[in-house]
């Protein structure tokens, strides 16, 4: 009967002859065997080196083999190591209980028979090796459990590189690195050395095809070209391909090869292979959104005499939904439209109700109604063919000749006024579109010559850590210094203002009269 691996083994007992039979038996039955005299000797050779087993005379010179056993198993670090009793002395059934309540795995009575010692070495060792490996195994579970919920949460491919290769080097122990194609920046791999500290690099995929569904690969390093920080040696490598026109996940490790790291392994590569196709699909339904909200706001600005304008879209981030935020600039005859409003809600649905607004606006405005009338007719279309809908919207008619404008808001957030430095709210209360309430009379004002309006979208002044009111007094501080060009005024408010990735949709007009 050969010991497993080896297993070191500790034997401590006052008594030379003893210790030289015991260690005898356990020698030929494949054991290294370290010899101690007494409990502190013991003690200090546990504090030094690891053991598999310990056999534990009950009676020794300086301690009682009791107490070295109850201060093995109260030490975290210790309480693993099994521990058999021995003694020719404490022989009965109360001596016996006594050892094994004060946490031995064994008691054996001498005179000792070497095949029963050898074999319960063995038992208590199977029985503690088992333990263990179930306890790794858990362990393990709970590990990829975590970093399978953080890849899952991720909100871009940085960020599902990171948690991953992280989750990786926290599960396997030493360096880990995760590579996958990304739709916007090609091949990138994340190299973690230690939790928290994550290097992304571009990376250059072998040539060689890589089959649908999970594979596992060991071989030198080398052979991946993995980033700098990689150590030299062999490497084991995951890869996870759900379908043909995907392209890969790896998964790179230095741990050994053994059935539970395996077992581990495949099911984090599927996991992590599962979570950047759906971030994949995330993003290339977002793009898709992208363009067609783009395609619904106003392909170029029109070109009027007497006034200067920069527009600004910004989606939001990609994780957030889509938003109904939209624009409108357009030349009728004289007289400038300009709008902007917002559909209430998050989702493709909105982009497409705002497209009908837009629509219905521009429709009215040719048709050559006051602002007023166009919102009455909007917000009736709405209450009609649009139920349960709402939007806000700003809309006005200004003459860049004599700098009159017309004003009608349906609960928009108020255009700002910039006049020599000076910035006031253009305040019309009013009720949303789609509610069908009574609506006041247009408000009329007048624009400075080198004045400029700025209508915006809540995306610009609405953050989880202030008030609405205190982000349009954040606005008005920074928006009272007009840039000479209005696109570089745009771009220093929203820079000042936002920070990507963005929550909401953010659209922002700035008119100037010459």
């Amino acid at each position: 009967m050969n010991a497993p691996e080896a297993a070191a083994v500790l034997l401590v007992d006052d008594s030379a002859p003893k210790r030289y039979l015991i260690k005898n038996w356990l020698t030929r039955a494949g054991f290294t065997v370290t010899e101690a005299e007494s409990g502190h000797d013991a003690l200090d050779q546990i504090e030094r080196q690891h053991f598999d087993m310990i056999v534990l005379d009950v009676k020794l010179p300086d301690m009682s083999g009791l107490d070295v056993c109850r201060r093995i198993k109260s030490d975290p670090h210790t309480a693993g190591i099994p521990v058999i009793h021995v003694s020719a002395h404490a022989v009965d059934a109360p001596d016996r209980t006594l050892g094994l309540v004060g946490g031995a795995d064994g008691y054996l009575v001498e005179p000792i028979d070497p095949q029963e010692l050898v074999a319960t070495v063995h038992a208590v060792l199977r029985y503690y090796r088992a333990r263990r490996a179930a306890e790794q195994l858990a362990d393990g579970l709970a590990q990829l459990a975590d970093t399978t919920l953080a890849v899952t949460m991720a909100r871009d491919f940085a960020e599902l590189l990171g948690h991953a290769a992280t989750g990786a080097a926290r599960l396997f122990g030493g360096v880990a690195a995760v590579a996958v194609s990304t739709p916007d920046a090609g091949w990138t791999c994340a190299l973690a050395a230690g939790v928290g500290h994550v290097t992304l690099t571009e990376w250059e995929q072998p040539g060689e095809e890589v089959p649908i569904g999970t594979r596992l690969v060991t071989g030198d390093a080398a052979r991946w070209q993995l980033p700098f920080g990689w150590p030299a040696g062999t490497a084991t490598v995951a890869t996870a391909r759900p379908r043909a026109d995907r392209p890969p996940l790896y998964v790179f490790t230095t741990a050994s090869d053994d059935e539970h790291h395996v077992q581990l392994l495949t099911q984090l590569t599927s996991a992590l292979a599962a979570a950047a196709e759906a971030q994949r699909a995330q993003y290339q339904d977002h793009q898709i959104a992208i363009t067609l909200q783009r395609s619904l706001l106003p392909r170029r600005l029109p070109a009027v005499d007497g006034v200067q304008f920069a527009v600004r879209y910004e989606p939001a981030s990609q994780e957030a939904e889509i938003g109904g935020d939209f624009y409108e600039l357009a030349a009728l005859g004289d007289l400038l439209l300009i709008a902007i409003g917002d559909v209430v809600g998050h989702s493709l649905h909105a982009a497409t109700v705002m497209a009908e607004i837009r629509h219905a606006l521009r429709a009215y405005a040719v048709e050559g109604h006051a602002p007023g009338e166009i919102v009455r007719r909007i917000d009736d279309l709405m209450v009609r063919l649009l139920p349960g809908e709402m939007a806000t919207l700003c809309l006005m008619l200004f003459d860049p000749r004599t700098g009159r404008a017309r004003l009608a808001n349906a609960g928009h957030l108020p255009p700002l006024l910039i006049e020599d430095g000076q910035v006031s709210e253009v305040w019309q209360r009013a009720p949303l579109l789609g509610i069908g309430h009574p609506r006041p009379a247009d408000l009329e004002f007048t624009v400075a010559e080198g004045g400029t309006l700025l209508l915006y979208t809540d995306g610009l002044v609405e953050r989880r850590d202030i008030t609405i009111r205190d982000g349009i007094a954040d606005l008005t501080e920074i928006a009272g210094a007009v840039d000479a060009d209005l696109d570089l005024y745009c771009d220093r408010l929203l820079t000042r203002l936002t920070s990507p990735p963005n929550a909401d949709d953010v659209a922002v007009v700035a008119v100037r009269r010459l």
